[in-house]
Parts: C-alpha cells; sequence; structure tokens
C-alpha cells in the first residue's frame, strides 16, 4: 500500500510573494501597493526581482509584468486582485 500524501498548510509567515517587474512600470507599482498591504495584513513574506537584472526572468516573464508568484509558481500577472491573493495565501 503506498503512503498518502498530504499537502500540509503553510503558515503565513512561511509563504513567500514574489513580485517580478522593472523601474518605471506603473503596473509593478499598483501590483507592489497590493502585495504591501495583503502581505501585511497576512504576515506572508515577500520580495521583489528585476527583470533588467535577471536575463532568465527576463526572457521568462517580460511580456507579462508584473508577474506575482506565491511559494514559487506563478499566481498571476498585470492586475493583481487583493482578495484573489489573500484567498491563495489563506490556502
Amino acid at each position: 500500500m503506498s503512503p498518502v500524501l498530504r499537502r500540509t498548510k503553510k503558515k503565513a509567515g512561511e509563504r513567500l510573494v514574489t513580485l517580478i517587474g522593472k523601474p518605471g512600470c506603473h503596473l509593478c507599482d499598483d501590483a507592489r501597493a497590493v502585495i504591501e498591504e495583503v502581505c501585511g495584513e497576512t504576515g506572508a513574506v515577500w520580495e521583489e526581482k528585476d527583470i533588467t537584472q535577471d536575463e532568465a526572468l527576463h526572457r521568462a516573464y517580460w511580456e507579462q509584468i508584473p508577474v506575482v508568484l506565491v511559494d514559487g509558481e506563478q499566481h498571476t500577472f498585470w492586475r493583481v486582485d487583493a482578495g484573489r491573493l489573500r484567498r491563495a495565501l489563506a490556502a
């Protein structure tokens, strides 16, 4: 009999939100404001990565910025919905 794999719910401080964008991007500024608010409320950690400083990120995401990752997986791009991000962090 194979073991059952269970997905363990992470605590808020264990969740990582990554904003991938670039300087001078107004959509990135909007996304940053939403991420700061939601992470501040939930206790999730967030970071920002600049595609102009990382060739691999530039190749992967330049047409989609801003891109938001939750725990390394793409959550959304262009516009960040605060409610949807809260739900993702609560899962």
